[in-house]
């Protein structure tokens, strides 16, 4: 089970005092946070795509370089990466690139983005957000399989004896996570190729990503990639914790009050009622997150989203401090009365070990013909 944060890279006025980080402090403030979160004992540091004020990330592998250079073990991938209005091509290069750099600790989320106007400015269509996501993996897909690619479809120009470079890092391509909160057909893509589904579960009940989530695990087994138990799930979170709830609440009220994503909206207690918000203690959010499992089976990746809704580096920082302590104790839970055949998180390590053995068992049967 891995555990880790994502950001979707939001410059929003703090409404406590009325002030909004700039650019330039945001972006250093990311790579604060993601050493932190190595620090702290997570997992995985992930990092939205967004091309419109008022996000500052629009070029995530830029900035997953430069934490690769500053962090060890940590996993870098991208909450999300849109595979509908980026070229596939450049997708292959840049992540391939970083992936090198990285060491092989890579890996991205692919999804389809909900900001409509990004589709016009990179010359697509948002009707045809769908189709786009599904033809421009195939094509993904095959530039990083295949070493000599010829191709034609319907939104891109032909390619014709086309290579990728560089080629994937030992010949093993970044494991792929297909992010959606609505599209069963993103679901069907995900479970088509054996890659993993990623629900940012955030804002709608639990029921709704029931379904989705299902859908996918029966998918997965359809395919023949393993049982439904054994597809590749991640989930989304959000928390903030503080030793008193009380204390909890009243300090986060202001800031869900006023988020762009959820101000104004329902209140924060129906909405920590109907979705994966926890606002409280350290053991309230731990009791929630494990009851995760419970609804949505064992799954292989949680991520939280920390640094949103104007919170000051400061607090950020103060809750990965509340979320390192208690790690241990989410990291024990969700271990206990794992079945033996559920798979962990593809790692570039296990992607390596699975191709090496795979090899392995392909020789020892044209051995023996």
């Amino acid at each position: 089970m891995q555990f880790g944060i994502f950001s979707v890279s939001d410059i929003t006025v703090d409404p406590t005092t009325g002030v909004a980080p700039t650019e330039h402090e945001r972006i250093k403030a990311i790579v604060q946070i993601a050493k932190k979160a190595e620090d702290i004992g997570l997992d995985v540091f992930a990092l939205g795509e967004h091309h419109n004020p008022p996000f500052f990330s629009s070029s995530p592998t830029t900035t997953l370089a430069y934490i690769a250079a500053q962090t060890e073990g940590l996993q870098l991938s991208t909450a999300t990466t849109l595979i509908t209005t980026n070229d596939p091509v450049k997708i292959a290069e840049d992540f391939a690139m970083l992936q090198h750099l990285a060491d092989g600790r890579v890996d991205l989320m692919l999804g389809r983005g909900n900001t409509g106007p990004v589709y016009p400015w990179f010359g697509q269509d948002i009707r045809q957000g769908i189709p786009l996501a599904i033809e421009n993996y195939h094509l993904l897909h095959r530039l990083w399989s295949e070493d000599v690619v010829d191709w034609e479809g319907n939104f891109r120009t032909p390619l014709t004896s086309f290579t990728s470079t560089p080629r994937p890092l030992d010949s093993v391509a970044p494991f792929v996570w297909h992010g959606s909160i609505r599209s069963p057909e993103i679901a069907e893509q995900a479970a088509y190729y054996g890659d993993g589904f990623f629900a940012n579960n955030i804002f709608w009940p639990k029921e709704h990503f029931q379904r989705l989530i299902g859908f996918y695990r029966e998918r997965f087994e359809h395919y023949g990639h393993g049982t439904a138990e054994q597809a590749i799930v991640g989930l989304g979170g959000q928390f903030y914790i503080r030793k008193n709830s009380q204390d909890a609440v009243r300090e986060f009220r202001p800031y869900f009050d006023n988020a762009p994503v959820y101000g104004h909206g329902p209140s924060l207690e129906d909405f920590t009622e109907q979705t994966p918000l926890t606002v409280g203690s350290p053991q309230e959010f731990v009791d929630k997150t494990l009851s995760f499992r419970e609804s949505f089976g064992d799954y292989q990746r949680q991520l939280f989203l920390v640094d949103h809704a104007g919170l000051p580096l400061k607090t950020v920082l103060s809750q990965l401090d509340e979320l390192g302590e208690v790690l241990p104790q989410l990291r024990a839970g969700f271990e206990a009365g794992r079945p033996a055949a559920v798979p962990d998180a593809p790692t570039h390590a296990s992607l390596v070990a699975a191709r090496t053995a795979a090899a392995a068992g392909d020789t020892r049967e044209e051995a023996s013909v």
